[in-house]
Formats: structure tokens, sequence, C-alpha cells
């Protein structure tokens, strides 16, 4: 059962239990590095070992994902529709643009934006194949102008499938785990090798992307998801869906409510009983709940979002925009009863990859901006040389780096 603590008793829940990745790590790096050595052999090999690839390649023919495509059910390709719109929409705000402008007389400076080459996305297909992750993570890479964007899922689903052709997505391979990690960060006769790979995955797709984020660009190692609501009142029965909305991912994931209402806490609990008992889901939100979850009783609202920071969720649920300017630390923020978590789960637009064990103390969800290089400009006239001078032999000679003071003044010896 859903248990109601008082703060005092919260870093028991809030203290997250570290990511157990040392084990997976072990188990994965001979795997990496068979890929390094064998390329498609050692993929094909694993492929076949873990996924049940039984093609003769790992590469889905485009003629697969096209009927994929032409099978799915007419509402699945509404809701694609829909939710990708907002996606791209959402992409398009985020996206850094290029710009210069003169700061200074003759000092011009800017930024040139420009996009990765190739990206990958994992896309899970494990207990829950997850279409909307395809979604979240190759919208914004097509958004950004990548050119290559490729798709890695384990298992053949048509959803997936049919997704990636309705994306018009065309190097879609069929590989999971860490070989597919690896095959991407290092390439294959196959696989060609991404710059970036993104999306969540298990334990053994974590730990390979920790491994290998030396060799190719991450976006985060996953954790257990999470969400922290924070409500002084509220629908009892709404509260207690988006927690087990949460909790049904996985065993290991967290549903967290912050209060300072004792009725709202006991209500909540009993709500939560009683939406489990006809969830279908519900073995795993039952462990979920049971040994990661709380209902933690506060002494006001500000103490609840210093302990919100401190947790820097991945998913926040506040009451209303008020309490936005408190947010320090969170993956999104979702504002007032009807900003369901579900809704940035597949539709409303923002990405759902999001940062998890705390890592949205560093960073935010994954956005278009992950899939461009910023690259500044400068443009100085002889005249702004001239004024820069000073500072620029000063501090070159400061260093030791004669040369550098010496390069401008050839510049300025006339």
């Amino acid at each position: 059962m859903l248990q109601i603590i008082d703060s005092r008793q919260a870093e028991r829940i809030l203290g997250r239990r570290a990511a157990r990745l040392s084990e997976a790590e072990a188990a994965v790096r001979p795997i990496i590095e068979a890929v390094r050595k064998h390329g498609d052999k050692a993929l094909l090999a694993y492929a076949r070992r873990f996924d049940g690839l039984d093609r003769r390649g790992v590469g889905v023919p485009q003629r697969e994902l096209d009927a994929a495509a032409a099978h799915l059910d007419p509402d699945f390709r509404a809701a694609v529709r829909v939710a990708s719109r907002n996606i791209r929409a959402f992409a398009k705000l985020q996206l850094p643009q290029s710009r210069s402008a003169p700061i200074a007389p003759g000092l011009k400076l800017g930024q040139i934006v420009r996009p990765l080459e190739t990206v990958a996305a994992y896309i899970p297909s494990g207990r829950y194949p997850l279409p909307s992750t395809l979604l979240m993570t190759l919208i914004p890479a097509q958004v950004a102008g990548v050119k290559n964007v490729c798709v890695a899922s384990p298992r053949a689903t048509p959803e997936i499938w049919g997704a990636a052709s309705l994306l018009k997505v065309t190097r879609v391979f069929q590989m999971g785990g860490a070989h597919a990690i690896a095959a991407f960060a290092y390439g294959t006769r196959t696989v060609p090798r991404a710059e970036r790979i993104v999306g969540p995955g298990n334990i053994y797709v974590a730990a390979a992307k920790k491994l290998l984020a030396g060799e190719v660009g991450i976006d985060f190692i996953a954790g257990p998801t999470e969400i922290l609501l924070v409500a002084r009142e509220g629908n009892p029965t709404w509260i207690a869906a988006d927690m087990l909305a949460q909790a049904e991912h996985d065993t290991d994931a967290s549903a967290l409510l912050l209060t300072t209402s004792k009725r709202l806490a006991q209500a909540v609990v009993k709500e939560v009983e009683r939406q489990l008992a006809a969830l279908p889901t519900a073995p795993v939100a039952r462990v979920a709940i049971d040994s990661n979850s709380a209902v933690i009783l506060v002494g006001s609202i500000e103490q609840a979002m210093e302990m919100a920071n401190r947790f820097a969720p991945e998913h926040l649920s506040i009451a209303d925009a008020s309490l936005l300017k408190q947010v320090e630390n969170a993956g999104s923020v979702f504002i007032g009863p009807h900003s369901t978590e579900a809704a940035g789960d597949y539709a409303s637009g923002p990405n759902h990859v999001l940062p998890t064990s705390g890592a949205a103390r560093l960073r935010g969800g994954l956005s278009s901006a992950d899939f461009v290089k910023v690259i500044s400009t400068q443009e100085l006239t002889p005249a702004a040389l001239k004024r820069l001078e000073p500072a620029i032999t000063t501090l070159a000679r400061a260093e030791g780096l004669e040369a550098h003071a010496r390069s401008v003044e050839a510049r300025n010896c006339g």
C-alpha cells in the first residue's frame, strides 16, 4: 500500500537508490568489444541471440516498414498526426538560430547553427513497445536538419515500424541492447557511425551508453522513471491516476506526492488502492507503489518546493503557475490539474525523453538543440583589433604565449 510519511522520514524515499550499473557494465563490456572488433559478424550473432532476429541482416527493408504503416489502425494514424504536429512545433521553438550582431564598433560576433550528420534513436520494444518515443526522438532531429536519422529497436513491432514509415525514416535496424549502442558508436558495414545516440533503454543500454560516451555523444544515462506532485489540495482521483500512470512503467518507478493536507493524503492512498484493483498493469504498478512511492506530509508548500528541487524530478506536477518561480530543478513541469503527465508522454509537444536520477540538476529534456552544433563566429576590423591589442597582448604574455601576442602586433605594427 502507498505509505504516508512525515517530511522527516522523506530522505529514505527521496534518496534514490544508485543505479546498479556496475554489474551491467561488466556484462556489456565484452559485447561492446566484440562489435568494435568484428562489426556485423558480432552484431548479427548478438541480435539473433538477444533480439530473436530471423532475417539475414539487422536492416529492416522499406517494404516491411511501408506494409506496417498500411495496416495501422486509423485511430493510431490520427493520433500520430496530432502528436507529431505538436512535437514538431515545439521542436522548432527550441531550435537555436543563426545570428550575429555588432557589440562594439568594428566587432561583429555571432553564431551559426549546423545539424549533426548522423544520429541514432533507440526505441524500446520490450514489455511496452514505445512508438511515442520514436516520435519524440526522430522529429526533433528532423527539425534540426539531420541528414541521416537512424532507428534501432529490438523487436519487430508494427506500430514502431509503421510510425517510422509515416515519418519517412528509412534507416531502421532490428537490434537492441548493448550491441545496438556499440554498432552506432563504432559503425559497421551495415550500420552507420552516429554522432549522437538518444533514447531510453534498459540497464544494459544505459551501461553501454555510459561506457561509450567518449566515443559518441549521448543524451543522458536514463534511470527509473519518476514523478513528483506538489499539492495543497486537489482531486484525489486525478492525483492517484497520475501516480499510477508513472508506476505502471516499471517496478523501479517512483511516484511521490508532497502535500500539506493529511486529509488529501489519506484520500489519495484510498484512491490508489481502488484504481489498482482494476488496472491491467497492476502487477508492475503495485511493486512500484509499495516499494518506491509515498505521500509525504510537509509543513508548507515552500518546504515542498525545496524538497522537490533537491530531488530534481523527471516530471514535476504543480498546482498552478505561481509556483514556477520556485522551480529550480526538473525535467519537465506540468502546471495545473488538467496538465496530466500522460499528455506530455504522448501529444502535448514537449519531449518525454527526460533526465532521471537527479540529472535534472544539470539539464532539461531532449530537444532539437541536442541535434545541432552552435558554432561561434567573430569578425574584427583593423580598428577593432587595434583597440583590443593591449588586452590581448597583456593576457597572452601573462600566460607565456608570446606568439599569440606577436600575431596581433604583426597586424598593427604598420
